[in-house]
């Protein structure tokens, strides 16, 4: 079954293609204030009243170009509040991946509702990773995408040195992805850059909210599966992760071996990897916080998962559960990409404007 999606004419009309895009109103960034980050002031909508933060900061999947995409989706279709945060050069005041260790505006966090995380391997200083560390003990929503399983690494000792994807504190063993996600960074499954994914109901979510509008198939994207250990500690597993043999939805599935003598098989699909799961993670509070993580994400300059109006959904829907708002999940939610102008690396938040 063929993946909803939106076509490269319609991204071109939208003005989001191998570079994906995005524009702020003026009233946003006049209210940004000039400062190294994006605010999308929700418009009519079931999330109206609800902030929601993304962090991003990657240099692989560019998180920066995906996550204001899906925050305008939201700020624009579903009225949540949207604040949108990047890695940011230092000297230069632009947006740069390649610097590790600063996301201004974290701060943004004390207001919020829904923590969404896109990072890889950021080493924050301990007054900006305070705010996160606030945040996730508060029992609030928080989602993860892809490379989040693996979203710091330190180097240094410091006060989130924990935190670290490959923590070795018996308390917080694989840090953040392991000990609040369910899993931190462990392999790839599926052949990097030669297997694509299309994602399956899990037989265990049946029912599930977080899977309204959305059915076997409506999930493709050219990231590969990621391998996880099996099960994931207090998961239920929402979509599995059909291994292909191609780049193309309509790949056929990575084939499999029967073993001659117990006629198990084995290969990429036996057995399929979940590639978005909730969980629940009780901090050092008692507060138990809603937790969404998801595998897939990639944006487009590479990856193409965004083209998928299924994975959308997903996102967008998993949102209004980490919000607490799983009764308004629309039957169908609107995940139509707003259009906005260009956007790319190397460009100051503030000055991305008409």
């Amino acid at each position: 079954m063929c993946p909803s999606s939106i076509s490269r004419r319609n991204f071109l009309a939208g003005a989001i293609c191998l570079s994906l895009a995005f524009v702020l109103s003026p009233s946003a960034a006049a209210e940004a204030g000039g400062k190294p980050w994006v605010l999308f002031e929700g418009k009519a909508g079931p999330g109206k009243g609800k902030h929601v933060v993304f962090v991003t900061g990657d240099d692989e999947y560019h998180s920066e170009e995906g996550m204001p995409v899906m925050a305008r989706i939201l700020a624009e279709r579903h009225g949540f509040k949207c604040t949108v945060l990047f890695a940011i050069n230092k000297t230069t005041g632009v947006i740069d991946v390649g610097t590790p260790d600063n996301i201004p505006g974290l701060e943004a966090l004390k207001t919020a509702d829904v923590m969404i995380i896109f990072t890889r391997f950021r080493a924050l200083p301990d007054e900006q990773m305070k705010y996160i560390a606030d945040y996730i003990d508060s029992g609030k929503g928080i989602m993860g995408l892809r490379t989040a399983t693996h979203a710091f690494k330190f180097d240094k000792p410091g006060a989130y040195q924990n935190y670290s994807f490959n923590s070795n504190d018996p308390a917080f063993k694989n840090g953040f992805g392991k000990q609040v996600l369910g899993e931190t960074w462990v392999n790839h499954h599926g052949g990097h850059g030669s297997q694509s994914t299309l994602g399956l109901l899990a037989t265990e979510a049946a029912g599930n909210p977080i899977l309204r509008g959305i059915k076997d198939g409506d999930i493709w994207g050219s990231t590969d599966v990621y391998a996880v250990n099996l099960p994931i500690a207090g998961a239920t597993p929402l979509i599995m992760g059909q291994v292909l043999s191609g780049m193309k939805p309509s790949d056929p599935p990575a084939p499999g071996t029967e073993d001659p003598v117990t006629k198990k098989m084995s290969g990429k699909n036996f057995p399929m990897m979940p590639v978005a799961w909730t969980r629940s993670y009780t901090g050092p509070s008692g507060k138990a916080a809603r937790v969404f993580n998801t595998t897939m994400g990639g944006a487009m300059s590479g990856s193409h998962d965004w083209d998928s109006a299924g994975l959308r959904r997903l996102l967008v829907n998993a949102t209004y559960w980490c919000a607490g708002l799983e009764a308004k999940i629309p039957a169908t939610a609107n995940v139509d990409i707003v259009p906005g102008g260009e956007f790319k690396r190397g460009v100051k938040p503030q000055d991305v404007a008409p």
